[in-house]
């Protein structure tokens, strides 16, 4: 499984009511080549939400690449998905554990404290993410992380994803600093062309 954690990992924006341009900038994504994919929708409308991520793993499937589900492990467990990420604030890496099984990807929001991390880790998590590693419109308001995070953890057994304001300008400094993964949302899916977007970020990683 860890072999699949490595690459663009990319994270969808909320649809905001049109599902058939998100599912096919999804499509653009995985034709791009990335890696790994995650949905994430922060609203309370659980049909919705439901109906996009079915939608979401059907195309993931296609292309054999994981999807994970930010923060609803209901979600995740209901449609199958791959797994999930969460959060300090969200459910306990244990019991998501308990929720999904062994099987299943469980990332972790690190933030930028290397301790979160290594408990993360001990209790079993298959990767964790550090960042804001630059400003980021998605989270203005993301406290800060430096890029020797990824060089402490360059040793750790489980993978570590990098996510916060990245663009193909800054990418290449994440890499050469031990991110496997690059977390990357508004630089994919306000791209011009979000397929060829995808495929000079997963390049990256064939270097």
């Amino acid at each position: 499984m860890l072999k699949l954690l490595k690459g663009l990992y990319a994270i969808t924006q909320a649809s905001n009511g049109n599902s058939q341009r998100l599912l096919n900038d999804v499509q653009g994504v995985l034709e791009g080549g990335a890696s790994i994919v995650q949905y994430r929708d922060k609203s309370d409308d659980k049909s919705h939400k439901q109906y996009e991520a079915e939608q979401i793993l059907s195309l993931c499937r296609d292309f054999s690449v994981p999807l994970i589900i930010n923060d609803d492990v209901d979600l995740a467990k209901y449609i199958g998905a791959a797994g999930v990420h969460i959060g300090k604030q969200d459910a306990a890496l244990q019991q998501t554990r308990k929720e999904l099984g062994p099987q299943a990807i469980i990332g972790v929001s690190c933030y930028n404290s290397l301790r979160l991390a290594e408990e993360a880790e001990a209790a079993g998590a298959d990767y964790v993410a550090f960042g804001s590693f630059f400003s980021s419109p998605t989270k203005p308001e993301a406290v800060k992380a430096e890029l020797s995070l990824l060089h402490s953890w360059s040793h750790r057994k489980i993978p570590v994803c990098a996510i916060g304001g990245i663009t193909l300008e800054n990418a290449t400094d994440l890499i050469d600093a031990g991110a496997d993964m690059l977390a990357v949302i508004s630089g994919l899916w306000e791209a011009t062309d979000i397929e060829q977007e995808a495929r000079l970020y997963s390049q990256l990683f064939k270097v």
